[in-house]
């Protein structure tokens, strides 16, 4: 990569190798990717929560097949079948 020649990739370079060779910053880093990688999985159980949610209010409508109820809520058929049978068993 030495051998590149554009001054703002040189540049770039040259400043990732700065930041490599200090601790701190490694670091930050670090903790900066591993909160985006928290946020990223707080959003997708939300997300998920809230399919379950649409899926349980349309179980309990009685009016739509597992089928159905997997299309309109973004969950596997597989997924309404089971969240289904939970809800019977929490129900007795």
């Amino acid at each position: 990569m030495a051998t590149v020649a554009h001054e703002p990739v040189q540049q770039a370079i040259n400043r990732i190798r700065e930041l490599s060779a200090d601790e701190e910053a490694r670091r930050q880093a670090f903790v900066s990717e591993r909160a985006l990688h928290d946020e990223v999985s707080f959003l997708n159980e939300a997300r998920r929560e809230g399919r379950e949610e649409v899926a349980q209010n349309l179980i309990a409508l009685k009016l739509l097949t597992d089928e159905q109820i997997a299309a309109a809520s973004g969950l596997s058929e597989a997924e309404v079948k089971a969240l289904h049978e939970r809800l019977k068993h929490q129900a007795r």
